[in-house]
């Protein structure tokens, strides 16, 4: 029973205008019904393993080049040896590898595709030589070297190349003269930034090892490349499959493929320094 003024209630609003005035009514109603200490604690468990989770995907590993953001980290053991202390800084013409033979860069002309492996490097060009002994470049105005090594990737073929730095473009000529008149003075680098054995004393140049001795601005490039010695990288055929006539046409010679890895070689080392 109501009095004038009165309105009547509906079904179920008594027990929501209970509920309101016991969490404070309104929108707090809603929540205070379902805001149990069940729900608080699942909740925090929730949050923890978001939190968990989003540690262990960005927490750094030791190694990696950009923290947090997977198997990034680099192997020591695939890093190409360098040998000799790194060039100034403050030399804008340091003949540093990074620039301009990355590591992860490969050499691509023609059908030759090569990686750069070891590094030797100094500020006495006399290391550069195979036979230090000589004066070919002790007083020739040399500033710096650097020898890089590469491995040819679809044929077995090792090449060596040796940057030396001069004052001026006369002094680079001058030097380049005088390492074609004198074939095999400066030292051929392996994969390892190790020295290969010299050649014995009287024994004529393998054909296609000749070096390529070019003078770029004053700078000087001196290419050469030989096949590896191991019997492991010699090209040969399988026993089980004779080659037929047609396959020994048009597979390279063995001085064929020493002189592309040298023109290409030659021509990436040179090509950098045309305008310096």
């Amino acid at each position: 029973m109501t009095t004038q003024g009165e309105r009547t209630p509906t079904p179920g609003e008594g027990q929501e205008g209970q509920a309101g005035q016991r969490f404070g009514g309104g929108a707090g109603a809603y929540w205070g019904r379902r805001l149990t200490a069940r729900r608080v604690v699942g909740w925090t468990v929730v949050v923890g393993v978001v939190v968990a989770g989003g540690w262990i995907i960005t927490r750094p590993t030791p190694g990696d080049f950009i923290p947090g953001l997977g198997p990034s980290s680099k192997d020591a053991t695939k890093t190409p040896p360098v040998v000799g202390a790194p060039p100034p800084r403050t030399d804008p013409e340091a003949l540093n590898v990074e620039t301009y033979f990355p590591s992860q860069r490969l050499i691509e002309m023609g059908a030759y595709k090569g990686r750069r492996n070891g590094v030797r490097r100094g500020e006495n060009c006399v290391e550069a030589q195979q036979d230090r002994g000589q004066e070919l470049l002790k007083n020739s105005g040399c500033q710096a070297y650097l020898t890089v090594s590469f491995t040819g990737q679809d044929k077995p073929v090792l090449s060596s190349v040796t940057v030396l730095r001069f004052a001026d473009q006369a002094a680079a000529v001058k030097a380049a003269d005088a390492l074609k008149a004198k074939p095999g003075a400066l030292a051929f680098i392996l994969p390892d930034a190790n020295e290969a054995p010299a050649p014995a004393a009287g024994s004529a140049a393998k054909p296609g090892t000749e070096p390529r001795v070019e003078a770029v601005g004053h700078y000087v490039t001196v290419t050469s490349s030989r096949l590896p010695e191991s019997p492991t990288h010699a090209p040969s055929a399988p026993a089980s499959t004779p080659a037929t006539p047609a396959a020994s046409a048009t597979a390279p010679t063995p001085e064929q493929v020493l002189d592309e890895a040298t023109r290409a070689v030659s021509y990436s080392a040179g090509s950098q320094f045309v305008w310096m």
